[in-house]
């Protein structure tokens, strides 16, 4: 008995000291198979455009594929309960948004920074509100004299309440300017939205609906942010009218927290190679991002823990 005890113990404790040993032998050979990265919305919005880029440039760079696995639901919360399902190996990753990062300044978070590691921060830029471009609102001042005079009338569509979007027309909302949310899940039927009639105005990036601009259908009248962006040198920062609000929409990677820190660093060198690339800096320009948007590993999570900051901050009425 005693000898059948101490092969068992035995047997333990070398199964123990194999999976010590090879823990760093299996970082030094990732991937070793395809990366899945997630994306917590439907195809075609802005996080989407950004995973199947990222795909297409870093496959060769890593030897693998990167499928790119759409999981729209819950303002990105089904996607991220789809990555921190996932074991914490990196052959999972996630189009982590300011829109989900959000959800933590809610009430009863399904995730908590303590569940993630964020990997890059790939592209930061501001939000603006925009109307179709016949509208009777020529400027912001046209708009809000109109919400005003008519609390409640004005719609803008958004991706969801509870969202970045949600927090910055609360803002504005302090400020009597009061309008009604309209919801639009699926980024394509909320970019028409203005253009159908749908709405009033719309609450969205620049980048991703690049071709309404250019196309002459849809103009900013408003941004959020602390100064004018110079492709748009017309239209008003929130700051300058005293709105306090200027929340970025960042886009970054993460993978759950526990990941190796050798699995991580190869990650984030791997995505700051692809943030010189030429490809990658037309798209970024596309996007009317920050040009030195990219963060990586040893500064993305001080930055997107700053950005929960701000909101809480900003959900607080500070």
């Amino acid at each position: 008995m005693r000898s059948t005890t101490r092969r068992f113990v035995l047997m333990m404790a070398a199964a123990f000291g194999a999976a010590l040993a090879g823990g760093p032998a299996t970082a030094a050979g990732y991937p070793e198979r395809p990366i899945e990265l997630i994306v917590p919305w439907g195809p075609g919005g802005g996080a989407d455009q950004l995973a199947r880029l990222l795909s297409k440039l870093m496959e060769p760079m890593l030897g693998q594929g990167m499928p790119v696995v759409n999981v729209p639901g819950g303002t990105g919360a089904t996607g991220m309960a789809k990555l921190l399902a996932a074991p914490a190996d990196g052959y999972s990753m996630a189009v982590y948004i300011a829109d989900s990062h959000a959800l933590l300044a809610g009430k009863n978070p399904r995730w908590s920074m303590k569940d993630i590691t964020p990997v890059a921060v790939m592209i930061k830029g501001p939000s603006f509100i925009f109307v179709k471009q016949d509208s009777p609102f020529k400027t912001w001042a046209d708009f809000a004299k109109a919400a005003k005079a008519n609390p409640g009338k004005l719609k803008v569509a958004t991706l969801g309440f509870g969202s970045v979007d949600d927090f910055s027309l609360t803002v504005l909302d302090h400020a009597g300017i009061k309008v009604v949310q309209v919801p639009f899940a699926k980024p394509s039927e909320r970019y028409v939205s203005i253009l159908g009639g749908h709405a009033d105005a719309l609450y969205e990036q620049a980048g991703d609906v690049a071709q309404f601009i250019s196309g002459k259908q849809m103009r900013p009248i408003l941004l959020f942010g602390k100064k004018r962006l110079a492709a748009f040198k017309d239209v008003p920062a929130s700051y300058e009218l005293g709105y306090k609000v200027a929340l970025p929409q960042f886009r970054s990677i993460v993978v759950r927290a526990g990941t190796p820190p050798e699995i991580v660093k190869k990650l984030s060198d791997a995505f700051a190679k692809v943030a010189t690339m030429p490809e990658y800096k037309k798209f970024l320009a596309d996007q009317y991002g920050d040009p030195n948007s990219f963060e990586d590993a040893s500064k993305a999570p001080a930055f997107v823990q700053e950005q929960l900051d701000d909101m809480k901050k900003t959900v607080a009425g500070k």
